[in-house]
């Protein structure tokens, strides 16, 4: 796994345009300006309005409402657009981005029809997920093969400014990223809002029960990235047979909870499989 401080500096980086203004555009435009990347060295094109006035407002970027010619100086592209929309806005950019590296977070979409779009073989494709909006995004990358390794390093510096990310070997392997990773702030959210009710059902107040429910996942995740052991050891270490944790525990067990969220991870991987086939080439 690589971390924010193995990546390039981002001083180091040519322009860079954005196709799609939106949340996860405007994670990673503010994660670059944060760590010096000029404003001035950022092109992008999203053609709403309201996203194009938060992107003045909050980076003093002019965004541009199409592709027009202000793409030709932009070394690397980041389509951070809809995967319905990929196949359009790539005809509208094609003839803009003849020579850049391509760097794609849309969902489901292929390298494959992005290189058929696009007439380019130099793309790498990333799943990030929401919490790159406040520097800890988790992000997968996977290259096609004519990317090098200096564009692989320009490439880690862009994403590092978003949190973590790692390398996976095959292109597959995405589906099963955007599964965990992409979607998985979502599973972090639905079990707050489980446990906070749970909470204020039990006499805390809404605010007593999320700021416990929310600290609880804060420290949990924290002793587990500093921890060598499995989390099925943390966990045992923390439930005492008859006790309060092991109550708890039993009745997830008896309802099939484990069972039931994998499914429900299967179900998101099966679904990112889908949008390729569906949005694709």
């Amino acid at each position: 796994m690589n971390s924010p401080a193995s990546a390039a500096t981002n001083s180091q980086l040519p322009t860079i345009a954005f196709i799609g203004g939106g949340n996860m555009a405007s994670a990673i435009i503010g994660g670059l300006i944060r760590q010096g990347h000029p404003a001035s060295q950022i092109e992008v094109v999203e053609p709403w309005a309201e996203a194009r006035e938060a992107l003045r407002k909050n980076y003093g970027i002019e965004a541009q409402p199409e592709a027009g010619p202000a793409l030709q100086r932009a070394r690397i592209v980041v389509w951070a657009v809809k995967p319905q929309t990929f196949k359009d806005a790539a005809g509208e950019a094609r003839a803009h981005t003849p020579d850049a590296l391509h760097l794609s977070v849309a969902a489901g979409i292929r390298s494959d029809s992005i290189a058929q779009w696009l007439g380019s073989e130099r793309i790498v494709r990333t799943m990030p997920n929401t919490p790159a909006l406040v520097g800890k995004g988790m992000s997968a990358l996977f290259a096609r093969p004519a990317v090098d390794a200096a564009e692989r390093t320009q490439v880690e510096a862009i994403m590092a400014s978003t949190g973590e990310f790692l390398w996976v070997e095959t292109e597959k392997q995405l589906d099963a990223v955007t599964a965990l990773s992409g979607s998985g702030p979502a599973y972090v959210f639905y079990f707050l809002e489980a446990m906070t009710r749970a909470g204020t059902g039990m006499g805390l107040s809404e605010r007593q029960a999320h700021q416990l429910a929310v600290g609880t996942f804060v420290g949990a995740s924290e002793l587990a990235r500093r921890s060598d052991e499995a989390p099925a050891v943390l966990r045992q270490r923390v439930t005492s047979k008859g006790g309060t944790t092991y109550a708890a525990l039993q009745s997830m067990e008896a309802s099939g909870m484990a069972a039931s969220f994998e499914a429900a991870m299967r179900a998101a991987e099966h679904r990112a499989h889908e949008l390729g086939d569906e949005f694709g080439a």
